[in-house]
């Protein structure tokens, strides 16, 4: 018999990122769809964010459910990276979209998409 417990993460989504979310999977007309959050090489800082919808569920993903429907899913390489990270919406005239403040990276780059 194989262990079939899902691991938690330690990511957090505001209430405005997690009701956007729920906004777009109702305009996709999905609810088999997570929002994947991931750290992958690449950038000038070493490493960037990856943030999509994903149907899929890989060995060794962490989940955590943000009210009904809301969840976010991180792959088991990129959980350390991410502890305590939280992501946002922001909806100005400046900015439109998803942030990550991720008190793990030590510095980040001039254009904001990579960190280290």
């Amino acid at each position: 018999m194989t262990d079939t417990a899902i691991a938690t993460h330690g990511v957090g989504l505001t209430d405005a990122a997690a009701t956007k979310v729920r906004t777009l999977l109702e305009q996709e007309g999905r609810d088999d769809l997570r929002l994947r959050l991931a750290v992958q090489p690449g950038g000038c800082s070493g490493l960037i964010y990856q943030l999509y919808f994903d149907e899929r569920m890989l060995e060794g993903d962490a989940l955590a459910e943000f009210g009904e429907g809301v969840e976010v899913v991180v792959d088991k390489m990129s959980v350390p990276y991410l502890d305590g990270a939280t992501i946002d919406f922001e909806d100005t005239i400046q900015k439109q979209g998803f942030t990550i403040d991720n008190p793990n990276a030590q510095g980040s780059c001039a254009c904001g998409d990579s960190f280290h």
